[in-house]
């Protein structure tokens, strides 16, 4: 390992930032890996481990910096334990990075698997990407491959097929093609093997498999799929639904995080919300939407409080769906959730919703004998959430949805099995005051277009400070608020009417075959290696 391959790794790495908001450079996903293919040929496995560990400290870095802001500013921990926080999660999502890098070298591959470089990178790439969803605590999809393309409509649409996993998939198989064409520069006929170990020319790949194969093959996949996006973006376009539209109303409160659960500040908070509510019900709504524990008081317990939501609802004359926390006895015991209730015009609660996927360090503390530090990060100091366990559909005149909280948008497998439990549509309510002025608010909500687009829903979001927005089925933005400002935004949508994708029937199943084909080529190499 020299400095050579050690600034490829880490152009990779930054080359991965970038692709992100809020730079949005997306054309730079097709070739961001090249580099880091290019300094793990011929490695040991220890190099390509380091090498690979690096790409993924650089990617996380500069992917997750707005983690600082959130633990000193809100968290009220010291800037340096702030960073030290930061660089502990590059470090340990690297290693999903570093372990891509070493499976790739790990094994020669022989004659009859040529073409294995060019099909293994997007294979254990979205194994990897599948485990960082999948593996508790330790796993945190932010960020993932597929996701830098969410503004490219064309080429999404395929992960109502396969889920976001498929665009990863894609990402990697184009930049595995140009790192082949790269090393076989004058087109010959025999392709040098991306995993070497000793002399070149040990394990020679099989004849006939050339470049231009290679590349007429990625061609026309891209092609394929990019033609499928467009079919679907017209379909959207030319067909009308047989729903009645569900007019909806997003309210961004602006409330600044380090005054929400001040006494002082909780009549002003209300009224904010009061006043804003009243002037959207003036447009003729069906649903009003708070953000995330945007009632800054227990909304089951606070009998003063409570009241007026209910006076507010018959006033409006709106459905009002509100983020509140929320607790219940149980031997004994009190169990705090964050949740979300549905308030009828007739002051009746005809939903709640507990969230389900809690934010590790951040609602609850893992291994919380051994840090017990951390309780300073947990909103408001009054301990860890429990989980909640339904899958709630709610229903209002127009339609059923399923409220996603905060964080929770980011999981695929999450999100559908609202919709195979019959929600129409999702609304996501959030607080993304915590990530300040960082990109983190644009990376949140590009990942909300991507559940859209898997489930064919549309799918609206309040966020306390913003980006609150409306999501179309295809994954569009069709309107969007700025961050730290007090607006609300209004439209239609229509619930969907038709039956489920292929993605929210079977969920994950196309990153399983990816894990499942991997583990098939690694046996298989190792079976014929022991032969010989």
């Amino acid at each position: 390992m020299n400095k050579r391959d050690i600034i490829l790794s880490i152009l990779s790495g930054i080359l991965l930032v970038l692709i992100f908001p809020r730079f949005n450079i997306s054309i730079l996903a097709w070739v961001a890996l090249v580099p880091l293919l290019t300094a793990i040929r011929e490695k040991g496995a220890i190099h390509s481990l380091l090498l690979g560990w690096i790409t993924g400290v650089v990617y996380f870095l500069g992917l997750l910096i707005w983690v600082v802001n959130t633990m000193s500013n809100y968290g009220k921990l010291p800037l340096p334990l702030s960073y030290l926080i930061l660089m502990l999660m590059a470090i340990t999502l690297g290693f999903y990075i570093a372990i891509f890098a070493l499976l790739l070298n790990s094994i020669p591959v022989k004659t009859k698997n040529g073409f294995a470089g060019w099909l293994l990178p997007p294979l254990i790439w979205t194994s990897m990407e599948l485990a960082r969803t999948r593996i508790p605590i330790l796993g945190f999809p932010w960020g993932s491959l597929g996701y830098s393309q969410f503004k490219t409509l064309s080429i999404v649409q395929f992960a109502d097929i396969t889920g976001v996993y498929g665009i990863s998939f894609l990402i990697v198989l184009v930049n595995s093609t140009i790192y082949l064409i790269i090393e076989n520069k004058y087109f010959g006929n025999l392709i040098p093997p991306l995993w070497k170990r000793g002399v070149r020319g040990d394990y020679q790949a099989e004849k006939g498999i050339s470049p231009l194969r290679l590349t007429i093959s990625s061609l026309a996949i891209l092609i394929l799929c990019v033609s499928y996006g467009l079919w679907k973006i017209n379909i959207h376009k030319t067909m009308s639904s047989p729903a009645t539209p569900v007019r909806v109303a997003l309210i961004q409160g602006n409330i600044e995080q380090d005054q929400k659960w001040v006494p002082a500040y909780q009549e002003k908070t209300f009224n904010t919300y009061k006043d804003m509510t009243l002037a959207a019900s003036k447009k003729g709504m069906d649903m009003i939407v708070w953000p995330e524990t945007a009632a800054p008081f227990y909304f089951q317990r606070d009998r003063k409080y409570r009241q007026r939501i209910f006076d507010l609802t018959k006033e409006s004359g709106d459905y009002l769906l509100l983020g509140s926390l929320s607790n219940k006895y149980d031997s004994g015991k009190i169990q705090m959730f964050n949740s979300a209730f549905l308030v009828s015009p007739d002051s009746k609660i005809t939903g709640k919703y507990d969230k389900i996927h809690l934010v590790p360090f951040g609602e609850y503390v893992p291994f919380h004998r051994f840090l017990p530090f951390v309780d300073k990060i947990v909103e408001g100091g009054i301990g860890d959430f429990e989980e909640g366990k339904d899958y709630t559909v709610m229903t209002i005149p127009g339609g059923r949805f399923g409220v996603l909280i905060c964080y929770e948008v980011i999981f695929p497998d999450l999100v559908r099995r609202f919709v195979r439990n019959g929600a129409q549509f999702m609304v996501n309510i959030t607080n993304d005051a915590w990530f300040g002025r960082s990109a983190a608010s644009y990376q949140h909500i590009s990942m909300v277009a991507l559940r859209a687009i898997e489930n064919r829903v549309p799918i609206v979001r309040a966020a306390n400070t913003g980006i609150s927005g409306i999501i179309d089925p295809t994954g569009r933005i069709v309107k969007e608020t700025d961050i730290f400002v007090r607006t609300s935004i209004y439209g239609d949508i229509f619930p969907k009417a038709y039956r489920d994708t292929f993605f929210t029937a079977y969920g994950d199943i196309f990153a399983y075959i990816c894990v499942f084909l991997t583990v098939v080529f690694f046996v298989t190499i190792r079976y014929d290696k022991k032969r010989r």
